[in-house]
C-alpha cells in the first residue's frame, strides 16, 4: 500500500470517472429533452450528415407535392375551359350542318343561324383569353414549355413539362375571317372546319389529361417517398425514450456513487497522519 500526500491517485481516479458519468448524463438529459439523439455532427458525424441529407429529400417532397397538386389545378382549370370550347364547337357544327342543308333552308333561317355561329365564334376566342391560373394564360398559345417541379431534386425527371397551344377561334381554324354559315356552300365548307377544330380541342385536352394523370401518380408516389424517408430519418435521429431513460436511470446512480467514492478518496491522505508520532 503507498500512501502520499502530494498526488491523490485515488481522488484523480474517482474524479474522471464522475466527470465521464456526468458527460454521459448531460448526453441523456439532452436527448430526453430534445427527443433527438443526433442534433450536430460532434454527436455522430456520419449520421448527421446522412441525417441533413434524408431531411432535405423529405423536405424536398413535401414541397413537390404541393408543386404537384397546383399542377394538377392548373391543368384541371386548362381542361375544364377546353371542355367548354368542345361544347361549343359541337353547336356551331350543328348549326352548320343545318345551314348546309339548302333545300329546307331560305334567307332568313340562314341569318339567324349565322348570327349564333358568329356569337359562338366569340365565346371561341373569350375563353381562350380570358382561361387562366392567377395571372398566368392558359389558352392564348403563350403557355409553352411550362414545367412543374414535382421531385426532390434538380433533375429533369423529376419535372413535367406542359405546353397548351393557342385554341381561339383563328388558331383553330374557324374565326369569323375564314368561316361562316351565311350560304349553304360556306355552311358545307364550315362543317369541315369546325370539325377539324373540335379534333384538335380534343388533342390537346388528351394530352393535357394525360399530363395530369402523370403528375397525380408522381404525387401518389412523392407521397410514400416521403413517409419512408422521415421514417428512416426518424430510427436515424430520434431518441429512444425507453433506452435514454433507461441509461439516465444508471448514470444517476454512479453519480451519485461517484460524489461518495470522489469523498471518500479525497479523505485518503488523512490516514498518513496516523503515522505521524
Amino acid at each position: 500500500m503507498s500512501l502520499s500526500v502530494n498526488t491523490n491517485i485515488s481522488a484523480i481516479e474517482a474524479y474522471n470517472n464522475l466527470n465521464a458519468t456526468n458527460t454521459a448524463m448531460q448526453t441523456s438529459i439532452n436527448q430526453l429533452s430534445s427527443g433527438l439523439k443526433i442534433q450536430n455532427a460532434s454527436q455522430g458525424a456520419a449520421d448527421y450528415v446522412i441525417s441533413q441529407g434524408l431531411q432535405t429529400q423529405a423536405n424536398g417532397l413535401g414541397v413537390a407535392i404541393n408543386n404537384g397538386q397546383d399542377a394538377v389545378s392548373v391543368l384541371q382549370i386548362a381542361t375544364g375551359a377546353m371542355n367548354q370550347q368542345i361544347s361549343i364547337l359541337q353547336t356551331m357544327n350543328q348549326l352548320a350542318t343545318q345551314a348546309a342543308n339548302a333545300g329546307a333552308n331560305n334567307t332568313t333561317s340562314n341569318n339567324a343561324d349565322q348570327q349564333e355561329f358568329a356569337a359562338l365564334q366569340n365565346q371561341l376566342d373569350q375563353i381562350a383569353n380570358s382561361t387562366q391560373f392567377g395571372s398566368t394564360q392558359l389558352l392564348n398559345g403563350t403557355y409553352t414549355g411550362q414545367s412543374f417541379q414535382i421531385g426532390a431534386y434538380a433533375s429533369s425527371v423529376d419535372q413535367v413539362v406542359v405546353s397548351i397551344g393557342n385554341l381561339g377561334a383563328a388558331s383553330l381554324g374557324v374565326s369569323a375571317a375564314s368561316t361562316n354559315i351565311s350560304t349553304a356552300s360556306a355552311a358545307f365548307s364550315a362543317m369541315a372546319s369546325v370539325q377539324a377544330a373540335i379534333t384538335s380541342v380534343a388533342s390537346a385536352e388528351a394530352a393535357i389529361g394525360a399530363a395530369q394523370n402523370q403528375i397525380q401518380d408522381i404525387i401518389a408516389n412523392d407521397t410514400v417517398a416521403q413517409q419512408n424517408v422521415t421514417s428512416a430519418n426518424s430510427t436515424l435521429v430520434d431518441t429512444n425514450m425507453a433506452k435514454a431513460m433507461t441509461n439516465f436511470s444508471s448514470q444517476q446512480v454512479l453519480m451519485q456513487a461517484g460524489v461518495a467514492m470522489l469523498s471518500q478518496a479525497q479523505a485518503l491522505p488523512q490516514l498518513i497522519l496516523k503515522l505521524i508520532p
